[in-house]
């Protein structure tokens, strides 16, 4: 089996954060997920997210998908 490929999706997360003055802690209660799996993501370490997480933490940031992830090519 071929080694996994790396990934070049970037997460910014923490700027969304910072600029609505919001913690994980906060984002991880409304959202309804755990603060370690959107650490996870925040570290640029997941390798995966569903599409009804993504849409819930964009509906409480107030953003896009893309403003929220990236690819640094």
């Amino acid at each position: 089996m071929p080694p996994e490929e790396e990934h070049h999706v970037v997460v910014h997360l923490d700027k969304l954060l910072a600029d609505r003055g919001m913690t994980l802690t906060e984002l991880a209660d409304r959202v309804g997920v755990t603060i370690v799996n959107l650490s996870i993501l925040k570290n640029g370490r997941a390798r995966a997210i569903r599409f009804s997480t993504l849409s819930a933490i964009c509906r409480e940031l107030g953003c896009q998908p893309g403003d929220l992830l990236g690819h640094d090519s």
